[in-house]
């Protein structure tokens, strides 16, 4: 009786033991043929006939020289690793689609061959994805040498710190920002936070004869107001308690020969608004607690976040002032305004941080797209920051629309549809419809191609886990998918 219990465990062990070896070779993508060792068909997959409309009855039972003969599969991979006894690789044509094989030898512990496992890949797919692999590499060189090529510009610079000119809106800018350049005129610099105000007003110092002279940058909003006089004017010794006992040239009296550029000019108190009048009108200061005015040099520079025309009506701002400064006013349009600049602006930046961090990372296109469907609130500072925020703290080199925080992925949807005319109530109950929407489409899309959780989580650069997490959140299974397949195909 033991013998019997013995043997009947014995059996049942095999009998798992090939249902998990069917279990694995069925779940392979690639296609799997198993012959024994004459040749004879002993096992075949499901990917294997998906990739060659080969059924598994023309092959099972068959001798691999029948099959030959038939015509199904051009020549025999088996008979050739029987013959030399070794992994071989070649190129078949298999009911007419063009594959590559590559037949293992399966040995006893007598190194006898008793199997050759077959594995067949579909050559178009590979070519296929080859030619994908090269477009995408083709187009990111392109950008990249776009970039170069705008930093070898002599005269007009398209791309400066990470400021791309592509989109004609920002090319006027950069245009006028070259004319004014030759000349000495006050610049007043317009437009919102993160729009790169600062790089233009290097591009325009840069450009101009005084760009081998001093060059003096100030933050009139970062300077207490106590202290921006003397900070801008200079003092002399002794003018007030901590002075330094030699005194001190101004930032006017530093950029002499040069330019000063004044930012956030709309920070400045009016009661020194009085002052600087005084040094555009004259170009010449007085330091604190001096009775000598110097005469200057200087090519001035400003810039601005708000509307100084606004400020001035609110009594904020002096009108002469602002009339003396405003000779060339710029505006620099904020990004939602030139969308043909985000891709290369979201390309510059990931090529940064790949390089200063000596990162892969790239994007994927759901990820280029959201990001020109996004308004960027912040601009082009909003973008840098957020990139390498991303970059950083992903562990996968593929960055997808999921590695996006949730809530700008919902103002994107949301900004898609502001002009219709539907009620606040009624977007607001839509717009997380749309996101799931766009997740469902973007899932299924990647599956249909994949046909595992496994590839279509890597593909969309998250984990296995996180992947069926959103599946199950969005009602989105396998089945429905495949079923959605077959019926539109």
């Amino acid at each position: 009786m033991k013998r019997v219990a013995h043997n009947t465990n014995s059996v049942n062990k095999m009998i798992q033991n090939n249902k998990l070896l069917d279990s694995i070779i069925q779940s392979s993508y690639d296609g799997i043929y198993v012959a024994d060792a004459q040749g004879n068909g002993l096992k075949v997959n499901e990917a294997y006939t998906r990739i060659t409309n080969v059924q598994p009855e023309q092959l099972l039972g068959k001798n691999m020289r029948e099959v030959v003969k038939e015509g199904i599969v051009s020549e025999s991979v088996t008979f050739k690793v029987l013959k030399e006894k070794k992994p071989i690789t070649i190129m078949q044509k298999v009911n007419g689609v063009e594959v590559i094989v590559t037949g293992n030898p399966v040995y006893d512990e007598n190194h006898h061959i008793t199997h050759v496992v077959t594995n067949v890949r579909d050559l178009t797919e590979l070519t296929n994805l080859k030619l994908e692999l090269n477009e995408s590499r083709a187009y990111t060189k392109k950008i990249l040498e776009e970039i170069d090529s705008f930093k070898n510009q002599e005269k007009i610079k398209m791309m400066l710190d990470g400021v791309i000119a592509q989109s004609q809106e920002i090319m006027k800018v950069v245009s006028l920002a070259q004319k004014v350049s030759n000349v000495d005129s006050t610049v007043i610099l317009v437009g919102e936070s993160g729009v790169g105000k600062e790089v233009f007003a290097n591009m325009i110092h840069s450009g101009s004869q005084r760009a081998h002279k001093p060059y003096i940058k100030v933050n009139c909003g970062a300077i207490p107001s106590q202290l921006l006089e003397s900070e801008l004017f200079g003092y002399e010794k002794g003018s007030f308690t901590g002075a330094d006992r030699n005194g001190k040239a101004g930032y006017f009296e530093q950029a002499n020969g040069g330019t000063i550029f004044l930012d956030e000019i709309s920070e400045i108190p009016l009661e020194l608004q009085v002052k600087l009048l005084r040094v555009l009108q004259e170009f010449e200061v007085m330091r604190i607690g001096s009775t000598k005015v110097k005469k200057i040099d200087v090519r001035v520079i400003a810039a601005s976040n708000k509307d100084l025309e606004r400020q001035v009506e609110k009594g904020a701002f002096r009108e002469d002032l602002y009339y003396r400064l405003n000779i060339v006013p710029i505006r620099i349009p904020p990004l939602r305004e030139r969308r043909a600049d985000i891709a290369p602006l979201a390309y510059y930046f990931i090529n940064k941080v790949n390089k200063k961090y000596n990162l892969k990372k790239r994007f994927q296109p759901e990820a280029v797209s959201f990001m020109q469907q996004y308004r960027w609130p912040g601009n082009i500072r909003e973008m840098e920051n957020l990139i390498e925020r991303i970059a950083v703290t992903t562990d996968h080199n593929e960055i997808s629309l999921f590695d996006f925080p949730e809530e700008l992925v919902e103002q994107a949807m949301s900004d898609e549809k502001s002009d219709q005319t539907e009620s606040p109530f009624t977007k607001e109950n839509k717009l997380k419809d749309l996101v799931m929407e766009l997740e469902k489409n973007v899932i299924t899309e990647r599956f249909v191609k994949n046909l595992t959780t496994r590839k279509t989580a890597q593909s969309l650069g998250i984990s296995q886990s996180a992947l069926v997490k959103k599946m199950k959140k969005l009602n989105l299974t396998k089945e429905d998918i495949l079923n959605n397949k077959r019926i539109s195909g």
